[in-house]
Order: structure tokens, then sequence, then C-alpha cells
């Protein structure tokens, strides 16, 4: 363990690195800046002494899909949350659809939809109840034949009127997702989305995406699920340590330096 002195040291080094913004681009060939629907520039971000993102920069233009990968612990869900405004960086900036994080906050967090670890359902409401909550604090169409629709297309139509508390895993995982699309938001992050879900809840996953990419929608998915995210994206990044280890075609992950750098199994845990 390093003394004190040397802890002082180091941090010191974090911070200024920290404060030097250098943007990546893992924009698609021919894409331009103007048309960027997330844009990352030295992104930093701590929890306590430890640094969960260090100068992490990237630009994604708009109805690109972009797979994430690293290890547990690489910074996947961290960078999610700040690109969703969930949490702040601690220094960097973040723009989304052209709106600074910091200065238009509530704006760019209108134009995300994060699909996290965490449910934050209600367990007591039904699977309907707890979209009708969603949809009334959306300004969305908050009808039973609307939101039923919306159910069926993660196939809990027939689940609707059961609570939460009843769901498995799987089945907590498809409305978590059904809330996320309900929101309708051009730029959607998803954490992990096939986790905890069965055969069927994976193709259900690849035709979200796929549905997603046809409507214009920016895609950013962490996943450990390399081939998947290869067939799935245009462009993948690799973090590690908080850092980009590599970025390039997604077609590349499953063979690329950016595997390698990561160390992932297909198919490895969340």
């Amino acid at each position: 363990m390093l003394p004190r002195a040397g802890l002082i040291a180091r941090d010191r080094h974090l911070r200024e690195h920290c404060l030097s913004v250098s943007t990546a681009s893992v924009t698609a060939p021919g894409a331009s800046g103007a048309s960027a629907a997330v844009e990352a520039a030295g992104v930093c971000r701590r929890y306590g002494r430890r640094w969960a993102l260090v100068d992490v920069g990237f630009t994604l233009p708009a109805g690109v899909a972009l797979a994430i990968a690293g290890r547990n612990g690489s910074g996947k869900s961290t960078l999610l949350r700040v690109l969703a405004t969930a949490i702040r960086a601690d220094r960097g900036s973040v723009r989304i659809m052209g709106l600074d994080v910091r200065e238009h906050l509530y704006a760019a967090r209108q134009r995300t939809a994060l699909l996290g670890h965490h449910s934050s359902l209600y367990e007591a409401l039904s699977a309907l109840e707890n979209l009708k909550v969603a949809a009334r604090f959306l300004g969305r169409d908050a009808s039973r034949p609307a939101l039923v629709e919306t159910l069926a297309e993660v196939g809990l139509a027939d689940r609707a009127d059961d609570p939460v508390l009843t769901f498995s895993a799987g089945m907590r995982k498809r409305l978590m997702l059904c809330r996320t699309l309900l929101q309708d938001a051009p730029v959607v992050l998803l954490d992990e989305p096939y986790g905890q879900l069965d055969p069927p809840g994976f193709r259900l996953v690849d035709e979200v995406i796929g549905r997603l990419q046809r409507a214009g929608r920016t895609v950013l998915m962490a996943t450990h699920l390399l081939e998947r995210g290869a067939a799935l994206c245009e462009r993948g990044l690799v973090l590690e340590a908080g850092r980009v280890a590599w970025q390039g075609p997604a077609a590349e992950l499953p063979r690329s330096g950016g595997l390698s750098a990561a160390g992932l199994p297909e198919g490895g845990g969340a």
C-alpha cells in the first residue's frame, strides 16, 4: 500500500491528467461532428479515491449504434450513467444532441433513456400500473389499450394486471426495457440488456435494437456478449480501468486488439 504522500501524488497526477481534455473519435467514416448525437471529451468520474473514468472521449453520430465492452469494474455502467445525466462527471464535458449537459441538464436528460441494472419498479403495482405511472410522468398516452400494446412488444401483454412482485428476474427485465422504450428518446443507453434473460429474451433485445436503429435512434449498449455487439452495432469501444483501451468497427470486437485488451470471454457475466 502506498504511503499517504504517494497517494496524494498519485491523486494529483490523475487530477492533472483529467484536466487535459482529449477527444478520441469513434465517428463512423464520412460522418460529421455536426450531426453527433453523443459527444464526450476528457470525461473523468471518481468514487472516493478511485477513478472510475479517466479522460474518456468519443463522438458518436446520430443513428449509429455503439457496443461498449470491458471487464467488470472497467467503467461501462458509470459511463452510461454520466451520459444519461444520472450522475455528473467530475471533469470533462458531455453533449447530448448538441446540448451541454451542465448548461442544459433537463433538456439533455429528456433526450436520453437508460436501461440500468436497478429496476426501480413498483413491486406492489401491476406491470400496467407501472407503465401508467411512467407514461403520465412523460406525458405519453396512458390509456390501457396503448400500454397493453407496448407490453405486447416485450411479451408481457398477458401479465399486464399481475403485480411485479410475482415476476421472475427475466420478466422484470422485460418490463424495465418496456419502460425505457416508452420514453421514445433519440439516445438509448442499454446497460447489459441481455442480463437475466432467456434465449427468447435475447432475441427480443436483438429485435428491439434493430427497431431502434431503423427508427434512427442512437444506441449505446454495454455488453459482455461481444458476438452480439459485433452483429448489431456499427462501432465498438473497449474500456479498461476507466480508460478507452480500444475503439473501431464493432465487427472487429471479437477478434481485435480490443478483445485482448479487455480479456473478455464471449457471454461473460455482468
